[in-house]
């Protein structure tokens, strides 16, 4: 080997180092700022964790004078007697369970259900013989139900949960992957 090509390959090998110094200065960098992120999102959880056992323990703390008045008779959710104003046999519901109930109630009377995601995505499927792909449905279903707003990622997990159910069918075509609607035979 000559002086010259084991120059070069000296000179090679530094410059491979160099740029190798430099690649792993910056991947720290990208790191130590991703572990500074993680530490903030730590702290935060660990805050919110300790709000919701404080809140755990004001549940269970004994009801506001406010409270003891209006339901004199429950005792954290259970009942330890019958109020006065309360017919033979039956006891008053606690108020937080009487408003969820007709909150539930209402919502269900009035509103319509919005449609599952899924279904929409059925609905356009059947609207084409084809195959079509994930992203053209996404786009379609933005233009026909601008309120909704799935992602691409959420799109494709949805259409394959529909593919394992065997409603609808994957085709690869080359590097891209089809859906269809799977027809059913009978009338």
């Amino acid at each position: 080997m000559s002086s010259q090509s084991a120059e070069t390959l000296r000179l090679r090998y530094v410059q491979q180092a160099a740029s190798d110094l430099k690649e792993n200065r910056r991947r720290q960098q990208e790191l130590s700022e991703k572990l500074k992120m993680l530490k903030q999102e730590e702290a935060l959880l660990t805050d919110i964790l300790s709000l919701a056992e404080r809140l755990n323990n004001l549940s269970e703390a004994p009801p506001l004078p406010e409270q003891a008045q209006d339901e004199a008779t429950f005792t954290r959710g259970r009942s330890s007697g019958q109020p006065a104003s309360a017919p033979a046999g039956k006891t008053r519901r606690p108020a937080a369970t009487r408003s969820a109930k007709s909150f539930g109630e209402a919502g269900t009377q009035g509103k319509q259900r919005r449609p599952l995601l899924g279904e929409l995505l059925t609905e356009l499927l059947a609207a084409s013989d084809e195959p079509r792909p994930a992203k053209e449905l996404r786009d379609e279903l933005l233009e026909k139900h601008p309120d909704r707003t799935p992602t691409p990622q959420v799109v494709r997990n949805t259409l394959e949960a529909l593919v394992a159910k065997g409603r609808i069918r994957r085709h690869r075509q080359q590097r891209s992957v089809m859906y269809t609607l799977v027809k059913s035979d009978a009338p």
